[in-house]
């Protein structure tokens, strides 16, 4: 049924980026450019509102990007990472 419907999981779309889900400050960066990540894995920690949040990998792939650097404060919606 969800097939028919076009919702099977082949269909899903990967994400090509990551964005800041919030204004904040870049406390660390826990991957390089050219690292393998998978679903689940630590790949930045943003400070916001004096509060810590460690942004984790939505799926499996490769880094393309960083493009942030510790102690930047970033905007909402600015992109951190790209993946390929």
């Amino acid at each position: 049924l969800l097939e028919q419907m076009g919702m099977s999981s082949a269909n899903t779309a990967k994400a090509s980026k990551l964005k800041a889900p919030m204004p904040g400050k870049v406390l660390d960066i826990l991957i390089k450019k050219g690292q393998a990540v998978a679903k689940g894995d630590g790949l930045l920690i943003l400070e916001a509102m004096k509060m810590e949040n460690l942004l984790k990998a939505e799926q499996d792939g490769t880094i393309k990007s960083v493009n942030v650097s510790v102690g930047e404060a970033v905007e909402k919606n600015n992109i951190l990472i790209d993946f390929d």
